[in-house]
């Protein structure tokens, strides 16, 4: 009998546990219903309404330009569609920075308006404060350190991060804290597999990794990436496991003769 099949809601407990045990966890992002829908029937553990939908969706050369109301949408979309996985959300750039009190409003904005189950942040020490508000308001808050892409402008590069003594050691130190302040559990991105390996030692909270390496309690893609519709992006972490860009294709460029050489409609296909 698969997980799926038992229809247990996953909640962050039973992420938790999942670590506790030695048990993978699986998480993809989505975006919309139909594709969350397929994912979650999947048996996806956790669904991620990424900031990526600014990149993915929306065409922006970055995940800065999404705004808190275009990723409750995006949020309202998926929890439709997701019966059984548990949904996180993206607190989008500009939406978390500036203050404790903007945090925890636009945090509860996307439990309360979307459904979801908890929101992700980006950051360690500087946004302490603002992971232990949200928390204490009852909003469960999943981390995000190593590459961080909203603060791309600062960085200059998506380069691997934390390949320094002292940026390796900020990053045990942020996960440390991230747990303390209440997080459930963190993504790390694109830092050397070691660390990311010690850092999911270090803590009891699941560590899910995205070009972290094997070490970690799970692993986090971009849907778009792994299904191959994305055929511009090919950094080392990426298993593409389809080509749907070459399946769409092909299928809409028979479409296309079919209208043209009048084949469809056919009579069958007729009323």
């Amino acid at each position: 009998m698969s997980v799926h099949s038992e229809f247990k809601k996953v909640t962050t407990k039973v992420l938790l546990d999942m670590k506790a045990r030695g048990e993978k966890i699986s998480m993809l992002t989505a975006y919309d219903y139909t594709m969350a829908t397929i994912i979650d029937q999947a048996g996806m553990e956790i669904i991620l309404v990424g900031d990526s939908a600014s990149n993915v969706m929306a065409g922006n050369a970055t995940t800065l330009p999404i705004t808190l109301d275009q990723m409750i949408y995006h949020a309202q979309c998926v929890v439709r569609g997701a019966k059984r996985a548990h949904v996180v959300v993206d607190l989008p750039f500009g939406s978390y920075q500036a203050s404790k009190e903007e945090a925890i409003r636009s945090a509860m904005r996307i439990l309360k308006e979307s459904g979801a189950d908890s929101v992700k942040m980006e950051g360690g020490e500087e946004i302490i404060e603002s992971v232990k508000g949200i928390v204490n308001a009852g909003v469960p808050v999943m981390g995000h350190l190593g590459l961080m892409p909203q603060s791309i402008n600062q960085y200059g590069s998506y380069a691997l991060r934390a390949k320094e003594d002292a940026e390796a050691q900020k990053l045990i130190n942020d996960a440390k804290l991230l747990e303390a302040a209440g997080c459930y559990s963190l993504v790390l991105e694109k830092i050397p597999a070691a660390l990311a390996k010690k850092v999911a030692e270090s803590v009891h909270i699941p560590v899910i990794g995205i070009g972290a390496g094997n070490g970690v309690d799970g692993q986090v893609l971009v849907m778009h990436d792994m299904l191959g519709l994305n055929q511009g992006f090919s950094p080392k972490f990426l298993r593409r496991y389809a080509n749907l860009f070459e399946v769409m294709t092909e299928a809409l460029q028979h479409y296309i003769s079919d209208v043209k050489s009048g084949d469809f409609p056919n009579e069958n296909e007729s009323y």
